[in-house]
């Protein structure tokens, strides 16, 4: 089996001090941290995604009902989109960015961010790489090229980009793991729902 870490959303705007902050966001990042320098050699591949909106038309609005649409967060370029500064990006190969024009929770709607933009670690190459770097690649692309099978989705938040990240990956076929304590939800019944959706999809759930 080859393993694949994939880390979602863990943003300035969705911890503390953020324009849409979810609580315990900050300590989701350090713990993640320490996670990946103990455990991350479990994995043969550490990525992460974010929100990355440029002009997502009704996914921002001065009224947000917090389901469809939200207050404005995770601007392209801004200090909200950039990845908390708690969470080493030591061992994060790459980073896929998704939302720029439209609504967009699931890491698999994103794309591979250019290198030179975000601070990863160095890159594994593996079969296929040479195309992978010519052409933009979706974070289904990415995990295929490297013959992943397996991944384990953790970040921000539970009942939101966390859930639709899962779905998508065991739709996929990626038999697929969320490490719950390496996530923090908007609201804690929208949680409690969203985990038992994943379990019943296929997803097995780790404490």
């Amino acid at each position: 089996m080859t393993r694949a870490l994939i880390i979602v959303d863990v943003q300035n705007d969705f911890c503390e001090g953020g324009s849409l902050a979810v609580d315990g966001g900050a300590d989701v990042a350090a713990l993640l941290s320490d996670f990946m320098d103990e455990e991350g050699g479990e994995f043969d591949h550490i990525v992460a995604t974010q929100d990355w909106h440029i002009d997502p038309g009704t996914h921002f609005s001065e009224n947000p009902d917090y389901l469809r649409s939200w207050p404005v967060h995770c601007v392209a370029g801004s200090r909200g989109a950039a990845l908390h500064p708690e969470l080493d990006t030591e061992n994060i190969e790459a980073v896929f960015r998704k939302g720029q024009f439209e609504a967009a929770y699931s890491g698999f709607e994103g794309v591979l961010a250019p290198e030179d933009e975000v601070p990863t670690g160095e890159q594994k190459l593996g079969a296929g790489d040479d195309q992978a770097q010519e052409d933009p690649v979706t974070l289904d692309d990415w995990l295929r090229v490297r013959e992943v099978d397996e991944v384990a989705v953790v970040g921000l938040a539970t009942d939101f980009c966390v859930r639709a990240t899962a779905l998508d990956a065991v739709a996929a076929g990626y038999t697929t793991t969320v490490l719950v304590r390496f996530t923090r939800g908007v609201d804690d019944d929208s949680s409690e729902t969203a985990l038992e959706e994943l379990e019943e999809a296929g997803v097995e759930l780790v404490d």
